[in-house]
């Protein structure tokens, strides 16, 4: 059974931790090239996507990866940013109070269709300000997802 108590700590620890002191389109660009070697060298079949809510910065389909997968993606960047949190934690939350992360948007009267509760969108927050946009990875296993994006950030950020 998982820990879904440990697993909202855990992201919210990633969330304050990993912010950065600026962001532009030269940062999206060196973010995505590195969250794309970390996929090219795992031969992960994902959709990479960089946005803020009005345009996309960085966007990678590797080998493997199909269609639905840019959906998903999209899916859950339109949560994160929507809740300026990960889509991992969104569906935590909602499992932990016996929610369905499927029925997500139904409650907030918003479309499920363009929104997800699952895992693989991380907010890009500013040390000192507000989200910006989302990093989001769709192809493997939602926590997996998650966790190529934390790795990558980690690196990136130090």
């Amino acid at each position: 059974m998982e820990d879904i108590t440990g697993m909202l700590a855990q992201i919210a620890r990633e969330e304050l931790e990993l912010r950065f002191v600026s962001f532009d389109e030269d940062t999206a660009w060196a973010l995505g090239q590195a969250l794309a070697r970390r996929a090219q060298e795992r031969r992960a079949p994902v959709v990479l996507n960089i946005r803020s809510s009005d345009r996309t910065y960085f966007h990678l389909a590797l080998p493997g990866a199909t269609p639905d997968n840019d959906l998903w993606a999209q899916r859950k960047s339109n949560t994160t940013l929507h809740l300026h949190r990960a889509s991992l934690a969104v569906g935590a939350a909602m499992r932990a109070k016996g929610q369905d992360p499927d029925s997500f948007g139904l409650g907030r009267g918003l479309d499920p269709l363009v929104y997800s509760a699952h895992g693989g969108s991380f907010p890009i927050r500013l040390t000192k300000g507000p989200v910006l946009g989302a990093i989001t990875v769709s192809g493997l296993p939602q926590i997996e997802d998650h966790a190529l994006i934390v790795e990558t950030l980690r690196g990136f950020l130090a």
